[in-house]
């Protein structure tokens, strides 16, 4: 039986950043992963020479310059901007909602104009909900029109919220949305970041560079493994592909699952893709447009070819790759995305998290195993600042 310092559950971002740490500090590793590729959802297939997001699309972006150093050093990423575009019934709309937005909606030219509209209707918001005796936002929807105003909240929030949530925004709590940024400058970058960009050559180069020297098994699921602890907390691990005895157990799968769901299943939201080569350069412009009304059954259309191909490069490759998102709800068997930020499944998930605090010789880490919506900079970054 081999011995080391660490088994690592999981090569997402969380598994690979620490295992890249680890051995970089001499520890020996062993990461396992029951799909068939490393990377969990960074994981992108090549098609027709471009870089799909397999796993839905994926944007680095960060102010915290040690974080984006340090991933550039395992791979240069690119300059890609996010600036999606939204696409009510036909018509095109700048995000996020800035005087590019405002110009197409209300056919304002100063920032003073889009601002006296912004202010006309999250007054006539307020004033509606005074009369009916209501001083603070009760749902989704009377959050958003405080915020934002109907026009904005009608075309470009409410169907695409009520997709991507399966529900009536008056159903949804109104703490979903805290604030809606209003730019009233012509920026359609999306993140206020220093920094953002894409791996160069794609995620699967800073997956293998952050795993390079690093013994790895795929094809291995956790839970159908032989697991035991001695009384030191010391795991041993066997399967048919591996026999492991490690100090510690670096754990990213579901939170619910590790325990054997002994206070029930955690709720997730997925998303279901359907991916498209298409005979042409250039299918949409963009590498992001969002489907904001509520006939469209799809949130938005990736367009991957647009997140490493700028300007004329486009038209090198003769063919392009699209992606259709659908959101839906999540059951056993399909991927869990986004947990479901109520407080049922909160207050199950702080039961758990108790567990895990009590876990010897365990580090849960990362979106599944934390219960946590994450972007992946601060992924990272509580990576680079744990003791190895």
């Amino acid at each position: 039986m081999k011995k080391y310092d660490y088994l690592i559950v999981g090569s997402g971002l969380f598994g690979a950043t620490f295992a890249y740490r680890a051995h970089k500090a001499g520890k020996r590793c062993l990461v396992i992963d029951k799909r068939a590729q490393l990377g969990g959802n960074l994981y992108c297939e090549n098609v027709e020479g471009i870089n799909v997001h397999k796993y839905g699309a994926h944007i680095f972006h960060t102010s915290n310059k040690q974080v984006w150093n340090f991933v550039n050093d395992i791979v240069e990423f690119n300059r890609y901007t996010n600036s999606p575009v939204a696409n009510f019934k036909g018509s095109l709309y700048n995000l996020p909602f800035n005087m590019n937005t405002f110009a197409e909606l209300w056919g304002v030219k100063t920032p003073e104009e889009a601002l006296s509209k912004l202010d006309e209707q999250r007054k006539e918001a307020v004033e509606k909900m005074k009369a009916e005796g209501v001083s603070e936002p009760r749902n989704l929807e009377e959050q958003a029109l405080t915020l934002i105003g109907k026009d904005v909240y009608e075309k470009l929030i409410k169907g695409y919220t009520e997709k991507q949530w399966g529900r009536k925004c008056t159903d949804l709590p109104a703490f979903i949305i805290k604030r809606l940024p209003v730019r009233l400058v012509f920026d359609n970058n999306y993140f206020n970041d220093s920094y953002q960009g894409i791996p160069i050559g794609g995620y699967n180069k800073l997956i293998d560079g952050l795993l390079e020297g690093v013994e790895t098994i795929t094809g291995v699921d956790f839970f159908d493994c032989e697991r035991s602890q001695d009384a030191q907390g010391e795991w041993e691990v066997k399967s048919d592909k591996f026999e492991a005895h490690c100090t510690q157990l670096v754990y990213t799968g579901q939170l619910d699952e590790f325990f054997d769901y002994q206070f029930g299943k955690l709720n997730f939201r997925t998303v279901r893709f359907e991916t498209e080569v298409k005979d042409t350069a250039n299918y949409q412009g963009n590498a992001v447009v969002n489907y904001t009304d509520a006939e469209t059954p799809y949130t938005r259309v990736i367009e991957h070819k647009h997140f490493e191909s700028f300007g004329q490069a486009v038209y090198e490759n003769p063919k392009t790759v699209i992606s259709r998102e659908y959101s839906t709800e999540w059951k056993d068997g399909m991927e869990p995305y986004y947990p479901v930020n109520d407080e049922e499944n909160n207050s199950k998930a702080e039961r758990y998290r108790n567990l895990a605090k009590n876990c010897k010789n365990v580090i849960f880490g990362g979106r599944l195993a934390e219960y946590k919506y994450y972007d992946m900079a601060p992924i990272v970054e509580q990576v680079l600042n744990m003791d190895i």
